[in-house]
């Protein structure tokens, strides 16, 4: 007869044989998990250290357009200019609808110059194409971050006779009247 802490050792070892294949089952997801992990950090790694991807039909980083391509893009600035314009000159010379003791009206029309400045800066350079000529587009760039500058300082409480507000007030018309020769 065998003895029994034999049996009981070859049981224990035909447990323990079989515990390690299930405990690598359990440890199989967090394998997967790991494998992802790593393959994420490197896509992510990729993604922001790839090159940028250069704009169709041209070459952005020499300035290469074509004469179509610049009087395209001076057509479409200057008429997103024209309408910022208008839109701008418009809601900052509104009076309240009930004179000037009407709280609520003039409330109103401050916001809605605040608004006009802002957004009208916003849509001025999300229009600015690459291929506008930079004579073009460095005064529409000042005037539309002047523009957004101008409408930020008032919705802060600034006045147009601040020193500082003034200034960019100024800088405006300066943008203004350049954007107005330069697209003629």
């Amino acid at each position: 007869m065998s003895d029994p802490t034999e049996v009981q050792a070859g049981s224990s070892t035909r447990r323990a044989h079989r515990n390690p294949s299930s405990s690598d089952r359990s440890q199989l997801p967090l394998i997967i998990v790991a494998v992802i992990a790593v393959v994420a950090c490197a896509l992510s790694a990729w993604a922001l250290l790839r090159p940028a991807p250069t704009s169709s039909g041209s070459d952005a980083s020499s300035g290469s357009y074509t004469d179509a391509q610049r009087a395209d893009s001076k057509a479409k600035i200057c008429t997103a200019f024209n309408t910022v314009r208008s839109g701008v000159s418009q809601n900052t010379n509104l009076t309240p609808p009930g004179g000037p003791q009407d709280v609520t009206g003039a409330l109103a029309v401050a916001a809605n110059a605040r608004l006009s400045l802002y957004d009208g800066g916003q849509y001025l350079l999300a229009r600015l194409d690459p291929a506008t000529a930079p004579e073009l587009a460095d005064p529409i760039r000042t005037f539309g971050e002047t523009l957004m500058d101008i409408g930020a300082a008032a919705t802060a409480g600034a006045q147009n006779s601040d020193p500082q507000q003034s200034d960019r007030l100024k800088s405006a018309d300066a943008a203004n009247t350049a954007i107005t020769g330069l697209c003629k």
